[in-house]
C-alpha cells in the first residue's frame, strides 16, 4: 500500500478526510489521527456551519479520527496501490463526538439490543449515470454507440449489457469491500438505475454499505468516463432516485416479531408503523436535506407526500410488502438517494422502536391512490421542513441537541446560499425570453 485515506462521514453523508503516505499511516491505527472537529459539521458546500455553536465558540478543537471495524478497503477502480479507510469522530475529551452520524445510529442499534430486538436492514439506491464532458446535465452516450441514453429503459437487459464494463467493475468493488450488492435494474428515467443491497442483521453494517456503494458507484463510473449522481431529482421532468429501506426485527431467539402468521403482520408491525407515522414529519428534513430533494417528494411521482401506510401499495410512505411470514416488513419510501444513510436509519429505527415500547395503533391503512385521498401531508418545502425539525421533540430525543443545532446551522446556511443564486431559467423568465 501506497496510501491511505483516513475519512470520517459528515452529517450530509460526505466523506471527508487525508492522504497519507504509507510511511506515516501507523498513527491512524494508534488512534492519533487529528482532523477538525467541525468536520462533521460542514454544509454541503464544504464551509464551516458557524451557528452550529461548535467552530468558533470551542476554537475549531481538534477531534481523534479511530478507524472503525471496516478497516482499509482497496481502491480496486484506481491504478495506484491505495486504500480507503473509514473511521469515526472523536472529541478531544474522548468520547465519540455527538455530531457523528455513525455513532447516532449506534445509538440506537444500542437501544433496540436493550429493548431484545435486532433490526435486519436491506437498501435500495437509485442512481443516474450522466455525461461529465458537458456542462449542461445529460445522460451518457450508451456504449460502442451514439445514442444517449434518452429514452426510459425500465427493466431493459440491453442496457444493462452495454453497460457490462461498468456494472461488472461496481459488483468486483462491492465484494471486495463487502459492500452485499444484488440485483441491478436500469430504471425509467434517463440513464437511472438501481441496486437493491441485500439484507443485514446489523443496521451499522447496513448504513455503511449503503454510504460505501455510493462512494464506489461514483469511482467507478469515473474508470468508465461516466458521472454518477444520487441527486434526488437531476431532471425536472423525469423520475426521482430514492433510498427505499426495508426492516424487520427479530427477538432474542432469531424470530421476526413483525411475523404473527396473518397475510400481513400483527401487533408489534402496526405498533412499528403507528412510531414511523408519528414522526414523520418531524425527519423529513433528514429524509429529505437538500433543496433538490423537494422536487422529488410531489404529487404522483412514486415518491410519496402523505404520512400513511399500505399493504403492497407503492404510494404509501410505508408499505408493507407482500412477502413470506419469515420476512415480513416495512418498507420506508420517503428517504431520497441524496440523504446520509446514517441518519435515516437512525430516524427510521428510533421512531418505529418508539412506537413498539408504546403499543401504538396506528390508522387504518388506506388503499388505492394516496395522492387523491385526504391524509396527513408531509412538508413540502425545504424551510417547511426545517421548522418542523427544528422545534421536534422527537428529533431532540434521538439525536439530541447538540446534533440537532449543527444539522440546523448547516440547512439554514445552505438555504441562504440557494436564495442568493440566480438561475440563467429565472434571467430568461424574467426578460421574457422563454
Amino acid at each position: 500500500m501506497t496510501a491511505l485515506y483516513p475519512v470520517v462521514v459528515d452529517i450530509n453523508g460526505v466523506f471527508r478526510g487525508k492522504r497519507l503516505p504509507a510511511s506515516t499511516t501507523e498513527k491512524v491505527f494508534k488512534g492519533n489521527l487529528k482532523l477538525p472537529a467541525s468536520t462533521l459539521h460542514v454544509d454541503i458546500f464544504g464551509r464551516d456551519a458557524i451557528d452550529s455553536g461548535l467552530v468558533l465558540e470551542t476554537g475549531d478543537r481538534d477531534g481523534s479520527v479511530k478507524p472503525t471495524e471496516r478497516g482499509p478497503l482497496p481502491l480496486t477502480w484506481v491504478e495506484d496501490d491505495v486504500a480507503f479507510l473509514p473511521c469515526q469522530m472523536y472529541t478531544h475529551e474522548g468520547p465519540l463526538s455527538p455530531i457523528d452520524s455513525r455513532g447516532q445510529l449506534q445509538a440506537v442499534a444500542r437501544a433496540c439490543a436493550e429493548a431484545g430486538l435486532t433490526p435486519v436492514c436491506a437498501t435500495e439506491l437509485e442512481f443516474y449515470l450522466f455525461d461529465p464532458q458537458l456542462a449542461e446535465m445529460q445522460p451518457p452516450l450508451v456504449p460502442r454507440t451514439s445514442q444517449r441514453m434518452v429514452n426510459a429503459g425500465l427493466y431493459s437487459i440491453d442496457l444493462l449489457e452495454a453497460l457490462k464494463g461498468f456494472t461488472d467493475d461496481l459488483y468486483q468493488a462491492c465484494e471486495a469491500w463487502d459492500v452485499p450488492a444484488d440485483a441491478a435494474i436500469s430504471e425509467c428515467g434517463q440513464g437511472q438505475f438501481e441496486v437493491n443491497l441485500l439484507h443485514c442483521a446489523d443496521p451499522v453494517k447496513a448504513a455503511d454499505d449503503a454510504a460505501l456503494f455510493k462512494f464506489i458507484v461514483r469511482g467507478v463510473a469515473r474508470k468508465h468516463g461516466l458521472g454518477a449522481t444520487f441527486m434526488a431529482k437531476p431532471y425536472g421532468e423525469d423520475a426521482g432516485s430514492g433510498f427505499h429501506l426495508h426492516a424487520s426485527m427479530l427477538d432474542d431467539e432469531g424470530g421476526n416479531v413483525f411475523d404473527d402468521g396473518s397475510e400481513w403482520g400483527g401487533d408489534t408491525l402496526r405498533a412499528a408503523v403507528a412510531g414511523l407515522l408519528s414522526s414523520m414529519a418531524e425527519s423529513t428534513l433528514l429524509f429529505a436535506p437538500h433543496l433538490n430533494s423537494f422536487r422529488r417528494l410531489r404529487d404522483g411521482t412514486h415518491a410519496p407526500t402523505m404520512a400513511a401506510w399500505g399493504h403492497d401499495n407503492r404510494t404509501a410512505a410505508v408499505r408493507i410488502p407482500a412477502s413470506p411470514g419469515v420476512a415480513r416488513r416495512f418498507e420506508h419510501r420517503v428517504a431520497g438517494a441524496d440523504a446520509n444513510p446514517y441518519l435515516v436509519l437512525t430516524a427510521v429505527l428510533a421512531a418505529a422502536l418508539e412506537g413498539i415500547a408504546a403499543k401504538a395503533e396506528p390508522p387504518a391503512p388506506f388503499t388505492g391512490n394516496s395522492y387523491q385521498q385526504d391524509l396527513p401531508r408531509l412538508p413540502t418545502s425545504w424551510t417547511d421542513a426545517l421548522l418542523v425539525f427544528q422545534n421536534s421533540d422527537f428529533v431532540e430525543r434521538t439525536f439530541g441537541a447538540a446534533f440537532r443545532r449543527a444539522f440546523v446551522a448547516a440547512k439554514k446556511q445552505e438555504i441562504d446560499t440557494f436564495a442568493e443564486a440566480v438561475s440563467a431559467f429565472e434571467i430568461a423568465a424574467y426578460r421574457g425570453e422563454v
